[in-house]
């Protein structure tokens, strides 16, 4: 059977329910924990933080499927279902006998994966009644499609942005602030917390945790508001499953089977997102995948962290997750110019990473970004920083099976487009990128303000 360039599933058959990999997980993810007695969280703690029935969501580690309401569907069908695309132009000019695809996810307004969260969230805030909503944003992405589903629901949306995209993103902050959001630099002076981590790195350019801490500050202290995170949480991984169920169904359809697939990680959604239905296939023995995590080496969680209990915030407010950490203290490098920024990593990928289902390795940010200007020139998309570390490995391994004649099937996620990240872009086009990856004496210094538990 030809496969066309792009395969496109009919709207009938969008994915009707998301799926829960940790039902088919032997070791499920360790329970969150409170923060204050190291007790697992209850769902009344979580409640007073996130929308209740998000909070379901999260403990729930018995339900395969799960349905996904109309109203988020109805909305899906404005973008979904996402293209599967053969990236015929690049297996030529690589010369390899590999067949590449990969998942395209940047096909809405918000530019990536992360509205397939935004609007369920935003929906559960609504339907609970909520005036509004807060979060952090990273590279953006999450903050404007977090800000397109708010706008979506009449929800206010308050955003803390790590203050160094905030600041080489002026356009990214500005399509938030069209959409509605109050989009605030983190770390600022507007919340304690923030003051306090100004007073202790003074100058910082800011990390996700920091943002994170920050917009749990002000969820808790402004009523009818809740906090709601765009990656690492078990029910953000659940909504993105759409898109590895979407990929699985395109597959499936053209008799396509993967032999490797690959996604960038951070906190873990895209991913997670990707691998879960074909993971739940490896994990109920009825195929077998080589699953791949790709992290900056500016900020390695899975390749030189530890897997152990942590905050996930910097701030040291939130629950206790166990998982791949290099400490909630940790500040990436400011030349870091993408998203996967956080400290830590999905406690579902942190499980299936220890219990040796799936591999991680780490690339340098010049390397990811010659990746990316390759695969502009080639396929015609200009791709995200975030996706570009997927591209990288994705290009590494079929250029292995040129050397070595296999002619694997190689997937891997497309999580968004570039088009915010111009001054990354540029910086590379002028030579004036560099990569920095932390010493072990860092990282050690970071990991060492572990909690004890």
């Amino acid at each position: 059977m030809e496969i066309p360039y792009k395969i496109y599933l009919e709207e009938s058959e969008l994915p009707k329910q998301w799926y829960n990999v940790r039902a088919d997980m032997k070791n499920k993810p360790a329970p969150l924990l409170n923060p204050e007695t190291h007790q697992p969280a209850t769902l009344d703690e979580l409640s007073a933080v996130f929308c209740r029935e998000l909070a379901r969501q999260e403990f729930n580690e018995n339900d395969a499927y799960i349905d996904i309401p109309d109203e988020i569907l109805s909305f899906y069908k404005m973008y979904r279902p996402a293209p599967l695309v053969r990236a015929y132009c690049l297996e030529k000019a690589l010369a390899t006998p590999a067949k590449i695809y990969y998942k395209f996810e940047g096909n809405n307004t918000s530019g990536s994966h992360k509205l397939n969260s935004a609007i369920a969230q935003a929906y559960y805030a609504k339907k609970q009644g909520l005036k509004g909503v807060t979060t952090e944003t990273g590279a953006g992405q999450w903050g404007t499609a977090l800000s397109m589903a708010c706008a979506y629901f009449g929800l206010d949306c308050k955003v803390y942005m790590v203050k160094v995209s905030y600041e080489q993103k002026p356009f990214r902050r500005e399509v938030m602030r069209t959409y509605g959001a109050n989009v605030t630099p983190s770390p600022s002076d507007t919340t304690e917390v923030g003051r306090k981590i100004l007073a202790e790195f003074p100058g910082t350019n800011g990390s996700l945790g920091c943002a994170i801490s920050e917009a749990v500050e002000t969820a808790l202290h402004t009523e009818g508001y809740r906090y709601v995170l765009g990656s690492v949480l078990n029910q953000v991984l659940l909504h993105q499953s759409v898109i590895g169920l979407e990929s699985m169904a395109a597959c499936d359809k053209y008799g396509i089977k993967p032999d490797v697939i690959i996604g960038c990680a951070g906190g873990g959604s895209n991913l997670g997102g990707l691998i879960s239905p074909f993971m739940g296939r490896k994990l109920r023995g009825e195929a077998d995948y080589q699953f791949i995590a790709v992290e900056p080496k500016s900020c390695p969680s899975l390749t030189r962290g530890k897997y152990a209990y942590d905050f996930c915030d910097t701030g040291k407010v939130c629950p206790l997750q166990k998982m791949y950490t290099l400490g909630s203290g940790f500040m990436p490098s400011p030349n870091h110019a993408g998203g996967l920024r956080y400290h830590g990593m999905s406690g579902i990928v942190s499980q299936l990473y220890a219990d040796g289902l799936m591999e991680a390795r780490s690339v340098e940010q010049t390397a990811v970004f010659e990746a990316a200007q390759q695969f502009a020139r080639i396929e015609g998309i200009l791709p995200a920083p975030e996706s570009s570390h997927a591209i990288r490995v994705a290009v590494d391994e079929a250029l292995k099976c040129k050397e070595t004649g296999e002619e694997k099937t190689i997937l891997f996620g497309l999580t968004g487009t570039g088009y915010f990240d111009m001054v990354a872009y540029q910086k590379f086009n002028d030579g004036q990128m560099s990569d920095y990856i932390p010493t072990d004496a860092e990282i050690a210094k970071s990991l060492a303000d572990l909690p004890q538990v």
